[in-house]
């Protein structure tokens, strides 16, 4: 890895995060361990050769392990406890990238999975609530739920508990009423929302 030469953590944290790719790599292992080949799907536009020798570094550098996978001898990546750390600094840079997805995907791939970080991130500093709820989030295949409790808010697939609202809506107009950038009110003014169930649940969740 290259070295700056600065006795910074700053510097040296970049030293082993800052390479293009390493802080997305993280991102899907944040979501959930992950072959390989899950990694690939997750990262458009990333070569195999480049995930390769990123996996590698990253493992070299303790934040990356190798496992077997639940089923079989197919091997799997997951975060170190010391990897994972990265929650909390991928979570302030999702926040303040707010002005820039302000303009939308303009032809930019999305996952949906990608909400499961960036919500929750939106949310936890903005949003306290008082009760459990579930949001079924209709954004695509497979269907998605936003968990909230007392404790901060879980983005995940659908798993069949009961749902008290759905909220339907694309990626873009969900990440604007997380981040305060777009209320409920404007979002249904201009058609961009629909919600099915109890909306004040929505509306308590997705506070401007």
């Amino acid at each position: 890895m290259r070295s700056y030469g600065q006795y910074c953590g700053l510097a040296r944290s970049l030293e082993i995060v800052g390479d293009r790719w390493n802080l997305l790599i993280v991102r899907q292992l944040l979501i959930a361990p992950a072959r390989y080949r899950d990694l690939i799907d997750g990262l458009p536009g990333i070569a195999t050769n480049l995930l390769a020798d990123r996996l590698r570094d990253l493992e070299a550098a303790g934040v990356v392990e190798r496992r077997p996978a639940d089923k079989g001898s197919v091997i799997e990546y997951a975060l170190t406890p010391w990897g994972a750390q990265l929650r909390q600094p991928i979570g302030s840079l999702i926040r303040w990238s707010t002005p820039l997805m302000v303009r939308g995907p303009e032809g930019d791939s999305f996952r949906p999975e990608w909400l499961a970080l960036a919500v929750p991130a939106l949310l936890d500093t903005r949003v306290k609530v008082r009760t459990s709820a579930t949001v079924g989030l209709d954004i695509g295949d497979p269907p998605y739920q936003l968990c909230a409790t007392r404790s901060g808010f879980e983005v995940g697939p659908q798993d069949g508990r009961d749902l008290d609202a759905t909220l339907r809506a694309d990626p873009a107009t969900i990440l604007g009423l997380a981040a305060g950038a777009l209320t409920l009110t404007d979002a249904h003014t201009l058609g961009l929302v629909k919600i099915d169930g109890d909306e004040s649940i929505v509306r308590t969740i997705f506070a401007a």
